[in-house]
């Protein structure tokens, strides 16, 4: 049996254990922006508690179409809200190979989807660069949203993201074990 534990930077690792290799990352090590990211989210439940509490009030029709239109808005921007807040606390991705196969599974409580891919027919791994000069680049990379994968593998003509908001030594690190792994299996 062969172990081989490796942690990698302060949110990643990687386990091989009995030809599996498992790689677990974890989203955000920043606890002082999680507790901004609550403030943020209660204070926004509350406008929104608020503004229904007190929409009976109002008596002009436009006024009550306006807060319509707003209550549509604050409610997409609080499930954004409450999504990203429980990735970021409860949530890790997990990436191992098996049996010839990979599995890929954004986990929260167990109850996700786990995504297959056949190994033989996945393309190399790779670094998906980021441009600092580009919004949707710092914007995907930003602690407030989740998203932002850094690395690819092409699988049956899919292209396929996992380890959001890593950084670039992180995912070099990653890459190696992954070929090294991939390598003693051909």
């Amino acid at each position: 049996m062969v172990e081989n534990i490796k942690a990698i930077g302060k949110r990643c690792s990687i386990l091989v254990k009995n030809n599996v290799f498992s790689l677990v990352i974890m989203p955000t090590e920043q606890k002082k922006k999680m507790i901004l990211l609550l403030i943020w989210l209660l204070a926004w439940t509350s406008g929104g508690i608020v503004i229904i509490a007190n929409y009976n009030t109002l008596t002009l029709q436009s006024s009550k179409l306006f807060v319509i239109i707003w209550l549509a808005f604050w409610a997409y921007f609080e499930y954004k809200i409450v999504n990203v807040y429980v990735w970021k606390q409860f949530g890790k991705e997990k990436f191992w190979i098996k049996s010839g196969t990979i599995y890929y599974q954004h986990y929260i409580k167990g109850t996700e989807k786990i995504h297959e891919y056949d190994l033989e027919l996945a393309s190399d791994f790779k670094l998906i660069p980021l441009d600092n000069r580009n919004y949707q680049d710092v914007f995907a990379q930003s602690f407030w949203v989740k998203g932002g994968e850094r690395i690819e593998f092409s699988c049956q003509n899919k292209i396929v993201k996992i380890g959001m908001q890593l950084n670039d030594e992180d995912v070099n690190q990653i890459i190696i074990a992954l070929k090294k792994y991939c390598s003693k299996k051909n």
